[in-house]
């Protein structure tokens, strides 16, 4: 069944075309107000004032919702009791002042990012921006194959508008956030990009799986897009694009393949990369394997599994036979648990099983049950379970909560609200000299960009892959640390596209 090393060379990244089937169906949620139709116009963040000026905090309500996260940065929200987040508390928490009340972050975690702001003298109105508001654009997928496939960034960039708009200004304007639908679809990619050139200043945190359709667009007018990652080699090529998750296809970080060789040096040698066929899974598991077989690796199986295949007991049988010892697994959450459940079935357990960032989800434990633990993640950002160690994570998980209640936070949702503070720092410092043009020269400066430390550093400017993650594991119905906290950081390797 082993597959050939075949390449794709004109798709990109990574992890985020795990569309396939049902990706995270079961989780997936359409927000009551973002039913958001491509014809349709602009949605303003909630605590919006009637004509375009937000009001303040989400739902134009200052004192908090009975139940409800503390919202660090809303004036007179009410926090929570209790202790600040534990682990496995995934709803977020807030600084809490001598009085009890929530306090307004301060320094860097503040939403304007506490850095010197630049003169307003000069500041002028031009596309998306009025005497009182500044348009951003989100153009995700939230209808298609899989409904609400990337939601969770555009209720991201919701839930950093709303904070943002609840302490903070820029030269008096508040955000707008114009929602658009990709749709899972490049065509429609393009036709929300049209719109977004029209009527917005910047597009921020937008995520589709699709997302080389609207990249010429966006270059073409000029459109600064700062993503949340990018998932074509189109929209990688796209000079007025950036994302917050820096990521180059062939481009791989060597922290992975050391940390196997490191704790696994048996099984190293005996491993097989497993995918599902869709989009660009296929030539990333590739770029993957090659990248970490120059790091001493050896993948004596290679193998894609189409998206329609819900038998995974051949393939299972495949490993077990030819004694592999390491599984790596690219595809999507729900293709995950059917791997999990097969190699459970089948009484095979390898030494380490390994899965790539998008497939760190509640549901997969959920979902797979007994048969997940021991499951090995590798990940770039603070894992949520964590939130209480960094306050930008708190933040996200507490707005997240107030903006989109029951939302489950991602890791691409992070991302979103990562491009999010950095369009609001970027355009706080530029202050009268913000431009299109001039926002696009200054986020080809950015590098190491990490959030506050919510993530590890990004090569946002230079587009190209960070080097530091760390690892995750299910254990005990839940995932912990597998291993130190910190992040590995070890450079990475470059392979043939």
């Amino acid at each position: 069944m082993s597959q050939p090393r075949g390449r794709r060379t004109t798709l990109l990244p990574v992890l985020v075309l795990l569309l396939v089937g049902v990706l995270a169906a079961c989780g997936s949620r359409i927000h009551p107000e973002t039913v958001a139709q491509l014809e349709g116009g602009s949605v303003a963040v909630p605590g919006q004032a009637e004509g375009g000026t937000a009001a303040g905090a989400v739902g134009g309500d200052t004192t908090g919702t009975p139940g409800s996260s503390p919202l660090p940065g809303a004036p007179g929200a009410v926090p929570e009791a209790g202790a600040p987040l534990a682990e496995t508390d995934r709803t977020g928490g807030g600084e809490t002042g001598s009085d009890g009340g929530a306090t307004a972050p301060t320094g860097e975690n503040a939403a304007g990012g506490g850095g010197a702001a630049g003169g307003c003298e000069g500041f002028a109105n031009q596309t998306g921006i009025t005497d009182t508001t500044i348009t951003i654009a989100n153009a995700s997928d939230i209808s298609g194959p899989v409904p609400g496939l990337f939601q969770a960034g555009q209720d991201a960039v919701r839930a950093y508008a709303a904070y943002f708009n609840a302490t903070s200004d820029v030269c008096g304007r508040k955000l707008e956030v114009l929602q658009l639908d990709s749709r899972t679809d490049a065509a429609a990619d393009q036709l929300a990009y049209t719109k977004a050139c029209d009527e917005a200043f910047a597009a921020v945190g937008s995520m589709s799986a699709f997302d080389s359709g609207g990249a010429a667009t966006a270059q073409g007018c000029g459109l600064p897009d700062l993503r949340a990652a990018a998932a074509s080699l189109e929209r990688s090529r796209c000079a007025t694009c950036f994302g917050a998750l820096s990521l180059k296809a062939n481009e791989f970080e060597n922290a992975v393949p050391d940390w196997v060789m490191a704790n696994y040096p048996d099984a190293a040698k005996k491993a097989a990369y497993v995918w599902i066929n869709a989009g660009a899974v296929p030539a990333n598991a590739n770029y993957q394997a090659d990248a970490m077989e120059k790091r001493g690796l050896d993948f004596i199986i290679r193998q894609g599994i189409d998206i329609s295949e819900f038998n995974y007991a051949p393939y299972v049988q495949e490993l077990k036979d030819a004694g592999v010892e390491y599984v790596q697994f690219l595809g999507s959450s729900s293709h995950s648990v059917r791997m999990a459940q097969a190699m459970q079935q089948q009484g095979y357990k390898p030494d380490l099983f390994m899965m790539s960032q998008p497939m760190y989800e509640q549901g997969y434990i959920s979902q797979a049950g007994e048969a997940a633990e021991g499951t090995h993640i590798f990940i770039t950002h603070v894992p949520f379970e964590e939130a209480s160690t960094n306050p930008e994570v708190s933040l996200y998980l507490a707005w997240l909560q107030q903006a989109s209640p029951g939302a489950e936070p991602t890791s691409y949702g992070l991302f979103a609200w990562s491009a999010a503070r950095l369009f609001v720092e970027q355009a706080t410092a530029l202050g009268g000299k913000l431009t299109r043009p001039a926002l696009i020269a200054s986020l080809k400066q950015v590098k190491d960009w990490t959030a506050n430390d919510a993530h590890g550093p990004q090569n946002v400017g230079a587009k190209r892959t960070g080097e530091c993650w760390r690892f995750i594991k299910v254990e005990g119905g839940r995932w912990t640390a597998a291993g130190a906290r910190d992040y590995s950081c070890r450079g990475t390797t470059v392979v043939p596209e």
